[in-house]
Formats: structure tokens, C-alpha cells, sequence
């Protein structure tokens, strides 16, 4: 059977915007490129990046909230690694509660990435602003469903004008990793297809940057 992949990754560039008042990545040359040897006709160059952990689509890990928890080093690769997944449909809703997610069942074990459409504003002003949030009690019901990862398309899974920040404490708390700044989710069937987020292992902080890939079965 083939398989098709959908990147749900945001690139990262010079400057960009992740979330507001955080700084843009400064993405440069450390060594400029050479040859590897007089006349060998090879050469190579050496990049350096200096960025905040949470630029372009990152993972949040249990750490990020909980001095305790797992940090990025720390996830579990099941919960990252070719883990069955769901798409939720919410776009034009602002509040996302847990009557949008249906059968606890369906939910079981899987990836949950909430579809908003907000990725359409990222690059802009508004991505920052009004962007929809999961709910508290949406929070509690992800996690008695047994969620492995919840993902979303838009700026925070909290609002961002409730201090608590309930559903990071709350999924956090429980160990169920947090995606943020998915794109491309329209590319996506409800169910039936996989998800791999891996950041790189990094010891002592709570968040990186994911390459997040949908793998769909064809034919």
C-alpha cells in the first residue's frame, strides 16, 4: 500500500513571528562555505540558528508547565511516533469545548489535532489576536479520553487573557503533550491516517520545534 505525506509544519525563517512578543530566530552563516581541501572542488557550509524554544510548530513538553514533569528530552516516543490520529473539524468556532469532540472512544489512545483554520493568518497581525482556545473542561475530557497528543492550528490552546492557563496545566499535568502552530490541516481526512512530531532531544527545556508529518494510506 502507498502512503502519501502531508507536512504540517510551519518553516522556520529569519525574523518570523511565532507568538507575539517573543523574538523572531536569527538564522546565519557560522562558517561560510569553503572547500574541504585546496582544488578538491567540494565544499561545505556550517549554519547557526539562535531562536526561543517555542518558534514555528513546537511540542510542548510536561516540563513546560511542571518543574517536575518530562522535558523535550524526556517524551515519550509513543506518544510522538507513528501514533493513529483524528482530525476535529472546528473552524469559525472561537470557544472550543468538549461537545465539539464527540465519543470519548473515538479518541482513545490517539493523536487529536483541533482543525481551526486559523493557520490561514499566520504571517500576520491577526494571528495573535481573537484566535480560538480550548476550554477548561475540554481539557478534563481530553484527558479522560486517553489522548496521546492534542495538536491545534492556532496561536495557544489556552485563552490567552486566563492567567490559570488551565488545559497546559491541565494536559500537561497528566503528561499529554501539547502541539501548537499546526498548518495544512485541511489536507486531512477525519480519521485513518498517522502522525510523527518529533522535536530533537534536548535536555532541561519544555518546548521545540516539531517537524510534523500526516502519513496517509493510498490505494
Amino acid at each position: 500500500m502507498n502512503s502519501r505525506y502531508v507536512d504540517l509544519s510551519h518553516p522556520i525563517e529569519h525574523g518570523m513571528v511565532t507568538y507575539p512578543g517573543l523574538p523572531g530566530p536569527a538564522v546565519s552563516t557560522h562558517r561560510e562555505r569553503v572547500a574541504t581541501a585546496p582544488g578538491s572542488g567540494v565544499s561545505f557550509h556550517i549554519g547557526r540558528i539562535d531562536l526561543v524554544a517555542n518558534t514555528g510548530t513546537y511540542v510542548d513538553a510536561p516540563f513546560h508547565f511542571h518543574a517536575g514533569g518530562a522535558d523535550i528530552a524526556g517524551l515519550a516516543l509513543e506518544r510522538l511516533v507513528d501514533v493513529p490520529a483524528v482530525r476535529v473539524s472546528a473552524y469559525g468556532r472561537p470557544v472550543l469545548g468538549p461537545d465539539l469532540f464527540g465519543e470519548p472512544d473515538r479518541l482513545w489512545g490517539k493523536a487529536v489535532l483541533v482543525h481551526t483554520g486559523w493557520s490561514r493568518h499566520w504571517g500576520t497581525p491577526r494571528y495573535g489576536e481573537g484566535a480560538p482556545y480550548l476550554t477548561a473542561a475540554t481539557a478534563r475530557f481530553l484527558v479522560d479520553a486517553n489522548v496521546a497528543v492534542l495538536g491545534v492550528d492556532a496561536v495557544n490552546v489556552d485563552d490567552p487573557t486566563d492567567p490559570a492557563r488551565p488545559v497546559h496545566d491541565t494536559l500537561l499535568g497528566n503528561g499529554i503533550p501539547i502541539i501548537e502552530h499546526l498548518t495544512n490541516l485541511a489536507a486531512l481526512p477525519a480519521e485513518g491516517f498517522r502522525l510523527t512530531a518529533l522535536p530533537a532531544p534536548v535536555r532541561g527545556i519544555g518546548s521545540f520545534p516539531v517537524r510534523a508529518v500526516a502519513v496517509l494510506a493510498c490505494g
